[in-house]
């Protein structure tokens, strides 16, 4: 059994930066703490990953009042999006902000581009009462199996400018680089077996000598359940932490869950370069709710509970005995419903807490509240849906609801999914309303040739919800709605002409 979770590329839409006037910056002495030597044991901190893919953004501000409301002190992003900064501003939320991996080459080969970055996006917004920036994720698994090398030559080149960069802001000693890398940079039949990649050997090398040097740990994502969805012959119990029939063998040592053993073969392969005590982050981590089999809330429950009991039991792992992650980034704060399917539909439902801030199911973080408290102040849009008109024959509304659903999210209908087993007319109705909703409920959007109608009575059935927008959707992603609705209207036309 191998213990790489494999994920595909992902589709992450890029902020341009913009300039910001800094404020007065405060110098921060912080002795560099080398990680060649033992390992401190120290207790886990549970943070999320803050993704920002979705048809229905929140304000930034009520985003950062549901982390600071659940005692979330860390946050992992995926760029530097000024809206998202300038809301963590104050906040005391430690950030860790991203580079997209498409910035990689020109921030390699220029060190006035890593300049300008970091003026940008971390000079701008630290200092007294800004935003707390402990870490810089340079690309987001930019060594994946997927990319075939295409951004694997510019990671340490980036890092080297940026590290500098750092230098010269006097924010080096404060704010670490880190690069997020997918379990699959290394490989074993057991744990103890561990290595990376023949092909990333010299890189990884580098990239862990980076990190010693300069004080930063390794980060790594791990998903169990992309072991079981991609494998039909995993064992089922032993993605999760209730122990299992199945347990693996290694030596001396047994493993009941998959966690566990994809951690110790990281642990493995670092040992074989001489960084066997190397801090490590958990990067991502979590299960999804929908849009694949065993994608629901009871498995997401189960696991994101199980996954935080572990960890913060300080138990550690065969290979690093009480000794647990550094941090652990849980994958994700909210739902991204404009994500790529590309790995499957399961990809935009990964949230604890569905797009408009609410629980989706009963976890104690471990950090004070026993379970989560809903986003507050969420401004809905009026309570009104758009469903398939009952007095309308339906057998010509297969190109309508195939246009709805290129644009809106409609992931719960397919197997698997949440609304699956709503009939052919609900899955009309998901389609339409989806759509209705993306367009701020305009009363042209429920037309449908006449085959869409609004209603006031909420046509939810069972654990298939059928969402109302909000109106506090950030300012910044209204332009991309216009856009949507436009293009959406002339297909519509093109469609029906034929």
């Amino acid at each position: 059994m191998k213990y790489h979770c494999r994920r595909r590329p992902q589709e992450r839409k890029m902020s341009v930066p913009t300039s910001v006037s800094p404020p007065l910056l405060v110098s921060v002495a912080v002795m560099t703490v080398m990680f060649s030597g033992l390992v401190s044991v120290a207790e886990s901190a549970i943070g999320v990953n803050w993704g920002t893919i979705s048809f229905h953004k929140l304000k930034p501000s009520t985003v950062v009042d549901l982390l600071k409301d659940n005692k979330i002190q860390k946050v992992k992003l995926f760029e530097a999006d000024p809206l998202v900064l300038r809301a963590l501003m104050g906040s005391g939320i430690q950030v860790m902000v991203g580079i997209p991996n498409e910035m990689l080459a020109a921030l390699s080969s220029s060190p006035a581009d890593a300049d300008l970055w970091v003026r940008q996006n971390v000079s701008a917004y630290v200092g007294k009462g800004g935003a707390d920036i402990r870490f810089i994720a340079v690309g987001n698994e930019p060594f994946l199996t997927s990319y075939n090398g295409q951004f694997q030559s510019y990671v340490i080149p980036a890092m080297a400018n940026l590290q500098q960069s750092l230098v010269r802001a006097n924010l080096a000693g404060y704010i670490k680089l880190v690069v997020p890398c997918n379990a699959d940079a290394y490989e074993g039949n057991v744990p103890s077996q561990g290595a990376f990649r023949s092909e990333l050997t010299q890189i990884m090398t580098q990239l862990v000598s980076f990190l010693n040097s300069n004080g930063s740990p390794f980060v790594v994502n791990i998903y169990p359940f992309l072991s079981l969805y991609g494998n039909s012959e995993f064992p089922q119990d032993y993605a999760f932490f209730e122990g299992t029939t199945h347990p693996v063998i290694d030596g001396a040592n047994t493993y009941t869950n998959a966690f566990d053993g994809n951690y110790d073969t990281l642990i493995a392969a670092l040992s074989k370069m001489g960084y066997g005590q190397m801090p490590i982050v958990i990067g991502e981590v979590g299960w999804p709710t929908d849009g694949a089999v065993g994608a629901n809330l009871t498995a997401a429950e189960v696991f994101n509970q199980g996954l935080i009991k572990h960890v913060l039991s300080n138990k550690g792992t065969p290979l690093r005995p009480a000794v647990p992650p550094m941090d652990v980034y849980l994958f994700s704060l909210l739902d991204e419903g404009a994500k790529s399917t590309l790995p499957g539909n399961f990809e935009r439902h990964w949230g604890i807490f569905s797009f408009d801030g609410q629980a989706k199911y009963a976890l104690d973080l471990g950090l004070g509240n026993k379970k989560l408290k809903n986003a507050k102040n969420v401004q809905y849009l009026p309570a009104r849906w758009c469903i398939a008109n009952p007095n309308r024959d339906l057998s010509e509304v297969a190109n309508h609801m195939k246009l709805a659903c290129n644009v809106a999210d409609c992931t719960t209908l397919n197997y698997g999914g949440s609304c699956n087993a709503i009939g052919a007319k609900g899955n009309v109705s998901y389609a339409f309303n989806s759509y209705y909703q993306l367009q701020m409920q305009n009363e042209k959007s429920c037309n449908f040739d006449g085959l869409g109608m609004v209603t006031f009575l909420d046509p939810s059935v069972g654990d298939c919800r059928f969402l109302v927008g909000v109106t506090d959707t950030s300012a910044s992603f209204r332009p991309y709605q216009r856009w949507v609705v436009g293009c959406i209207l002339m297909l519509w036309q093109v469609a029906f002409r034929v």
